[in-house]
């Protein structure tokens, strides 16, 4: 398995030192319509895919072989790693939690659980066309309970052997002759239109609107992952994280989680990126390259209930962004810095704010 997944395109390149450069704040006047409800979607579905990737390859896979962690369904009783889908899961019921309106889970014509099969015409119509072609990616304004609705439906790919491993040899699995990276079945993403996009096919979603949605699943990723394997792995013995993961044979660092992820949503050429800034950053090139930063990182450690925002223009473009209060997430993170010989702040506590996670967006 290779250390480094991706290389970067030359786009990304330029992408990332236009997000170093110092933003030009947009004209008052200038009026901002919005993200196009597709491209808020395509974002949603680069994190959800970029952070199954990452939990995939990096985790599941390479401790496989490394140290013999395997993951399964009944992880909590054989002490293994919990499989890619229920990983979704777990994520998609902790947004669920925060009250946002924007949803996301797993369906499938060949559900194991009967709860996961398609809940419309559309999503079972949605999934036959995803399966015989993953790259058409199916989208429609439905009604629901008085509200219109965007729903997007992208193919769920066996993304480890574990994953056909499980369905096959299931006994309450419909279909056993998976085979790795088939469409198993897909991933369905829906949030409320206003009234403004009721009879548009791509209805513009507010940028800070967005920025919630993209924010909450990054949040909710890392939480799971520093929850159910770094946090719950240590306490048993079982591996442990560490800055030096490859070469360890150890877990990634939360923070490294997002990172990896990071650079596969820059492949995708969405516009979208993310980045973790610090006041006290272990890393100088993580540090505020600009006066938005660094008002922002100050904002968000006295101010920690909402992000920082501003809309300003970078290589031409306008972007939308917002700064969030990146928290101590797990004991692990609050190690790494407390101790850590480049870290300029060697206090730090579980929840404290450690940095910022800067969300760049394109609007129209």
């Amino acid at each position: 398995m290779r250390k480094v997944l991706i290389a970067f395109p030359l786009i990304a390149l330029i992408l990332i030192s236009c997000f170093f450069a110092e933003p030009v704040p947009a004209n008052p006047s200038e009026k901002i319509s919005g993200i196009p409800a597709s491209r808020a979607a395509d974002s949603i579905h680069s994190i959800i895919e970029a952070n199954r990737t990452i939990y995939s390859e990096v985790i599941v896979e390479r401790l496989a072989v490394t140290i013999s962690l395997k993951a399964s369904e009944n992880w909590k009783n054989e002490n293994t790693l919990p499989l890619p889908a229920q990983f979704l899961a777990f994520s998609s019921h902790m947004i669920k939690e925060k009250g946002l309106d924007m949803d996301y889970r797993l369906t499938s014509l060949w559900p194991i659980n009967v709860n996961n099969k398609p809940k419309s015409k559309f999503e079972e119509s949605a999934l036959q066309t995803v399966l015989k072609d993953p790259t058409k990616i199916q989208t429609a304004i439905i009604s629901l309970k008085g509200r219109k609705v965007f729903t997007a439906v992208y193919p769920d790919l066996a993304v480890t052997e574990a994953c056909a491993s499980c369905h096959n040899k299931h006994p309450n699995s419909p279909k056993r002759d998976f085979k790795l990276g088939d469409v198993m079945g897909g991933i369905v993403i829906t949030f409320p239109i206003d009234d403004n996009g009721k009879n548009a096919e791509d209805p513009l979603i507010a940028p800070e609107v967005v920025a919630d949605y993209l924010h909450a699943v990054l949040e909710s990723d890392r939480t799971v992952y520093s929850k159910y394997i770094v946090n719950r792995l240590q306490n048993k013995n079982i591996a442990f994280a560490s800055e030096h993961w490859w070469e360890e044979n150890a877990l990634l660092l939360p923070a490294q989680f997002l990172l990896n992820a990071s650079d596969l949503i820059i492949e995708k050429q969405l516009g979208f990126d993310f980045k973790l800034i610090s006041l006290w950053p272990i890393n100088s090139h993580n540090g505020a390259a600009n006066e938005f930063e660094r008002k922002g990182l100050e904002n968000v450690v006295r101010n920690p209930v909402r992000p920082f925002i501003v809309v300003s223009k970078l290589g031409g473009k306008k972007y939308f962004q917002a700064l969030y209060p990146d928290f101590a997430v797990s004991a692990a993170c609050v190690s790494c810095h407390n101790t850590h010989p480049k870290s300029p702040k060697s206090d730090f506590k579980l929840n404290d704010v450690m940095g910022g996670i800067v969300l760049t967006i394109p609007v129209e």
